[in-house]
């Protein structure tokens, strides 16, 4: 959440919220309309690949060759290359020669075997079309429900044997949806496909924040008349109420073990930043100044905490120890490009800062590197807000606003390859990409 947004959504008069909570991994889960996506740039150079349709694939769960096409050719890495109407097993020789013919340098093939109660093993191999020859195969296994997630799975071995990244297909993302009165926090698939509801209010939802797990979200919901913090839970559907203090309770950020949560209050007058620990116990006071202190973030080995603070004039982007409130210490300010920054987000491997700039009206993505300094816009767009990182830190999620509507977008961290995210009706916000399973 931004300062500005922290200060201008405190003002609200709220009403009761209605309150649905799903179990999002177990049976029942309330579903929703998906994102749909454009495809608006590419990277330098592609990887020709060609997936053949895989053997025995039941027409009653989606397609997995599909799925994984999707997936790769999304993260425009990828070209490709069409195997034609060729169906191959896992175990089946396939014709490499024929495959550099038609301009693929990689082939997958597989399979899909049913089994008692709905179970699915889908198995499959990649090879290398040009040295002719294995890299590898695996077996997944799980429930129809599963299939999507065994799909972007396989997306994920092909994406890092060929590429030597690890892949982001098969995290999640989380993200508000507002369509007239009804705020929704949804929870789906990195390619917006099938979206799961964990929240339906009448009243903003907010600053949701994955938990290093990937299992429970914290987010801000004012459907008790002001900000609280609470933090869901994935897997049960059940919730807690994590900070309800006097005065706004705002920008939960998980600590890297995940027994902690950073979050910005106002109990003790101006906004300041705070620690409590995940169960609602043990809080303390981190920052102490006379500005407001907010949008806290852990680095990623825990020991400092970057933070908004206007506490030079303009909102600008500061570290400081994450025990700060016990050991004392100064804060040191980060961001020098730009005269108003906001929402820090630091990349996982610690090197790069991402954070929202006003440059003249608008409120860009830009991104920093945290050694040398460097600062530079990565996009064009003029209502930027929410940046977060995938898991491999080398794509970021952000919501902003396109032909007047709320949509999310995602952007390489070079600025090459760009994706838009949107619903056909309403309103798309309050990002945040998750974290790999565990």
């Amino acid at each position: 959440m931004t300062l500005m947004t922290s200060l201008r959504l405190a003002r609200r008069s709220s009403a009761t919220a209605m309150f649905a909570a799903a179990a999002l991994l177990g049976a029942g889960a309330a579903s929703a309309q998906p994102l749909t996506i454009e495809i608006s740039g590419v990277g330098s150079s592609l990887y020709p690949i060609a997936i053949a349709g895989f053997a025995d694939q039941p027409g009653q769960i989606p397609n997995i060759a599909a799925i994984v096409r999707a997936d790769l050719a999304r993260s425009s890495r990828f070209s490709i290359v069409d195997a034609g109407s060729n169906v191959l097993a896992e175990n089946q020789a396939p014709d490499l020669p024929a495959c550099r013919k038609i301009g693929a340098n990689a082939f997958v093939a597989g399979s899909v075997k049913t089994g008692d109660k709905g179970q699915l093993e889908v198995r499959f191999r990649l090879y290398d079309a040009v040295g002719q020859n294995s890299l590898g195969a695996l077996a997944y296994r799980g429930g129809q429900a599963d299939a999507r997630l065994i799909a972007h799975k396989i997306a994920d071995y092909v994406y890092e044997k060929l590429l030597g990244e690890q892949g982001v297909f098969a995290t999640r993302l989380s993200y508000v949806s507002h369509v007239g009165r009804h705020y929704r926090l949804l929870i789906s698939d990195a390619d917006g496909g099938d979206p799961q509801i964990a929240l339906t209010s009448n009243e903003p939802i907010i600053s949701p924040a994955w938990s290093p797990d990937g299992r429970r979200v914290a987010y801000v919901s004012f459907e008790q008349r002001k900000p609280a913090v609470y933090v869901h839970d994935l897997v049960t559907g059940k919730r807690i109420l994590l900070s309800n203090q006097k005065g706004k309770n705002s920008a939960p950020a998980w600590s890297p073990d995940g027994k902690r949560v950073a979050l910005a209050l106002s109990r003790d007058g101006n906004t300041q930043v705070y620690m409590i620990n995940a169960d609602g116990s043990g809080l303390r006071r981190l920052s102490a100044s006379n500005a407001i202190d907010t949008e806290p973030q852990f680095s990623p080995d825990g020991a400092s905490i970057y933070f908004t603070s206007d506490r030079g004039g303009a909102p600008q982007i500061y570290r400081m120890s994450s025990e700060a409130g016990e050991k004392g210490g100064s804060a040191q300010r980060v961001t020098f490009t730009g005269g108003f920054n906001t929402s820090p987000r630091v990349s996982p491997d610690g090197k790069r800062l991402a954070y929202i700039s006003r440059v003249g009206g608008a409120y860009r993505l830009h991104v920093q590197d945290l050694s040398s300094g460097e600062a530079y816009a990565l996009t064009d767009t003029s209502a930027d807000e929410s940046p977060s990182f995938s898991a491999n830190g080398q794509y970021l999620l952000y919501a902003t606003r396109v032909g007047g509507r709320g949509v999310l977008a995602a952007v390489s961290v070079d600025g090459k390859i760009k994706n838009t995210l949107s619903l056909d009706a309403g309103d798309v916000k309050e990002s945040a990409w998750g974290p790999f399973m565990r």
